[in-house]
């Protein structure tokens, strides 16, 4: 795939341009966005990201255009459920709901640099060290295998309580004050500069956004190894994480098997890395550092699957026992404020 330097120029300044245009706009004057707010501009930045999805189809071909959605919809369903651990931090940290979309830019922010950087580094060792498929599926395979071991062992009050001591270790080391001062980062308090709340959960956003990273640029690697795409399709799917967050909030709890998705579709792209690492290979000890010639899986099938997997995940969290409950639970909530 031959990528213009004007073509990747335009591409970084519309991406930079639309985060300007949210923080100017969106974020700069802290409040709660409503539902139909969340709503339209949510739709806004998948109908971007699926146009764009057109413009390589036509420019590039339907192959590259078929990486990029696959890309694309793994990526943003591996940030769903990044929104997850968002949550457990804004309330352990207490973070007022107006000035929640301030933190979590911050963190798109922070997440599309990370990614950036490990995307390229990822790009040249791969081009370098073919081997590196290998390492990459057996990572996205063990991580599976820890989704399906976490869900077993239902450990969702531990990361609560993970983050809690967080917290706790972060007020001990770090001087600062138990309330906010509006979104500010730094206050005053007894004639000293003191850091606020809102800058301690910027940080611990920015660092679960880097970890996150670790598990999603092997995925997408998984399928396509051209860096434009991997780029733009983590790009895209960062980009309308905020407007999600608030639109989807409380949705979230009852996306109960969401963890058994992603861990299927993780396995999957592992598998196939695996596939694909034997078919390119050259270490001595296997196959006598010739390739093996195993099949292997198309992108077209691999869109398929993760599309398919994740359906399936949403219509079984919904519709499951457990899923109607906790919907009831929710209507039942709301109907009470209301009548308060």
């Amino acid at each position: 795939m031959e990528v213009s330097s004007l073509q990747w120029i335009v591409t970084i300044v519309v991406i930079l341009a639309l985060l300007a245009y949210d923080f100017v706009f969106h974020v700069r004057k802290p409040h709660e966005p409503t539902i139909k707010e969340a709503a339209l501009w949510t739709s806004f930045y998948v109908t971007i990201a699926l146009l764009f999805g057109l413009f390589v189809f036509f420019w590039d071909g339907a192959d590259f255009a078929v990486q990029y959605y696959a890309g694309f919809v793994t990526e943003q369903a591996l940030s769903v459920d990044n929104l997850f651990v968002f949550l457990i931090i804004m309330a352990s940290f207490k973070v007022p709901r107006a000035d929640q979309q301030k933190v979590l830019l911050f963190g798109i922010v922070v997440a599309l640099i990370a990614r950036t950087l490990f995307i390229f580094i990822g790009a040249a060792a791969i081009n370098r060290w073919a081997a590196l498929f290998y390492v990459f599926g057996l990572f996205l395979i063990y991580t599976a295998g820890n989704l399906v071991k976490d869900e077993v062992k239902d450990s969702g009050d531990n990361d609560d309580e993970a983050n809690n001591v967080m917290v706790r270790l972060a007020k001990r080391f770090l001087k600062t004050t138990d309330e906010y001062d509006g979104d500010k980062l730094f206050t005053m308090e007894n004639g000293k500069k003191v850091m606020t709340p809102m800058l301690l959960v910027m940080v611990a956003i920015g660092l679960t956004d880097i970890m996150f990273a670790l598990d999603s640029i092997p995925a997408i690697f998984g399928l396509t190894q051209e860096t434009y795409i991997v780029f733009t399709a983590t790009a895209f799917s960062l980009m309308g994480l905020r407007q999600l967050y608030f639109l989807i909030d409380g949705l979230l709890d009852r996306l109960i098997y969401l963890s058994w998705g992603l861990a299927v579709i993780l396995g999957f792209i592992g598998i196939k890395l695996m596939l694909h690492a034997l078919h390119e290979n050259n270490l001595p000890f296997i196959n006598h550092g010739e390739p093996v010639h195993v099949l292997e899986v198309s992108t077209g099938v691999s869109l398929a699957v993760i599309v398919g997997v994740l359906a399936i995940t949403v219509l079984a969290s919904l519709y499951s026992p457990k899923g109607r409950a906790l919907r009831r639970g929710s209507q039942e909530k709301k109907e009470t404020q209301t009548g308060e």
